[in-house]
């Protein structure tokens, strides 16, 4: 293992993903100018401040490397560009693009107090683009601006006390770990040597984990719950114009619809997110849909079996399974080159057994750790979904042979 600076999602998208969301709005908003009514002024806005946004990224470039970490200068450039995001959102709402950078470096750039008043100084900003853009008109939009900010801002607190939970565990655990390793007197003086190592890797599991955390369920608001209130406004304005009763009751009844169907992702997403595959089906035709998009999207034979008696499982067990199978599979494709894939689900009166077999081009098992140390899930991940439920998942694979995961769990039916 080399001493080079550890490259992880955080910091990677820190050092690119504000340029590149940048440059997505200015082209939506360019594309979108006419469609929304973009006026003079705005045009004026909006050519003086993407140039200014671009300079206040290449000086944090700077900053950041002289002074990495939050600092009050970190503090001073994340309001100023909060605020240039704010301004060109007024001006065009499809600058919300670049807006949507605060809630990914918010936790970098800001000290751990300042971190949450970011997020909804972001929130601001993103509920106003998603309402249509700035300002408001009339008493509809803004009671739909509140409507989206409240949402948007209880998602957020929700999200992150869920994250910082999910840190205080990993951490616990690692203590614990450390903790046994420190009693064994033969490996002793082997841990003093790699004491700097063990602590800057915990360093970066916790910030690689809280982005990750953040960056999934910023995705989960944007992409479900304020989908469905934008939705809602849409039919509300709708209703407030509606020459006849019969119009606006049919509207109305399309609003309550969709309130009905968001008020369910938001419970969903407070109960562990579980996935949206098994919100309508037991996990064998989840597995069963999901082998079948697999295959088409990659274009490999891709065969899905059920042995045993199938039971419907407990809402976390069949998650953890489902997740499993999605990352082996998203694996395969990416680096085993597999002609055709193989998919059993089993049930074993006690135990469920999930495997996944391909005849790619398989790999040494023991270069694992080396292979996922650079981000994404990986099979420390599925391993560890496995052992949360106290299950274990274990692995066969050699070069030119495929490679086999078989994922055992407890058979927890489902009460309800």
């Amino acid at each position: 293992m080399t001493n080079a600076a550890p490259l992880h999602p955080r910091a990677s998208f820190n050092t690119w993903g504000p340029w590149a969301l940048l440059a997505t709005g200015t082209v939506a908003a360019a594309i979108s100018a006419r469609a929304v009514g973009m006026d003079r002024p705005g045009l004026i806005v909006s050519a003086v401040l993407v140039p200014a946004g671009v300079v206040l990224q290449l000086y944090w470039g700077r900053v950041k490397r002289k002074r990495p970490g939050p600092s009050r200068t970190g503090v001073v450039l994340y309001v100023l560009r909060w605020a240039i995001a704010f301004i060109l959102t007024w001006a065009n709402p499809f600058f919300a693009f670049y807006a949507a950078t605060g809630y990914y470096t918010a936790g970098i750039d800001l000290p751990r107090r300042l971190v949450l008043p970011g997020l909804v100084l972001t929130a601001v900003t993103m509920a106003g683009s998603e309402i249509g853009g700035w300002p408001p008109h009339g008493l509809t939009l803004w009671l739909g601006f509140f409507l989206v900010l409240l949402v948007n801002v209880v998602m957020v607190t929700v999200f992150t006390r869920y994250a910082v939970q999910e840190q205080s565990r990993a951490v616990a655990q690692a203590d614990t770990i450390a903790e046994l390793g420190r009693t064994n007197t033969a490996l002793q003086q082997a841990l003093d040597e790699n004491a700097a190592l063990h602590a800057q890797l915990l360093v970066q599991a916790r910030e690689a984990g809280v982005a990750d955390e953040r960056r999934r369920l910023a995705a989960e608001i944007h992409d479900t719950i304020a989908q469905g209130l934008t939705g809602i406004i849409a039919q509300l304005q709708v209703v407030a114009n509606a020459p006849d009763l019969d119009t606006a009751r049919t509207h109305l009844e399309r609003a309550s619809s969709l309130a009905r169907h968001s008020l369910g992702e938001a419970r969903r997403s407070v109960h562990n997110l579980a996935p949206v595959a098994l919100a309508t089906d037991g996990l064998p035709q989840a597995l069963r849909k999901t082998v079948a998009e697999w295959g088409e999207r990659t274009g490999v034979r891709a065969e899905f079996t059920v042995t045993g008696t199938a039971e419907q499982l407990h809402d976390e067990v069949s998650a953890t399974l489902l997740r499993i199978a999605q990352e082996a599979l998203s694996n395969a494709a990416r680096h085993a080159r597999p002609t055709r894939v193989g998919v059993t689900l089993s049930f074993m009166g006690d135990e469920v057994s999930l495997d996944i077999r391909d005849d790619g081009t398989g790999f040494d098992p023991a270069a694992v750790p080396e292979r996922t140390r650079g981000g994404g899930f990986g099979l420390d991940g599925m391993r560890a979904r496995a052992e949360r439920i106290a299950g274990s998942l274990a692995l066969e694979s050699e070069p030119g042979h495929g490679a086999a995961v078989s994922a055992r769990v407890p058979l927890v039916r489902d009460d309800r």
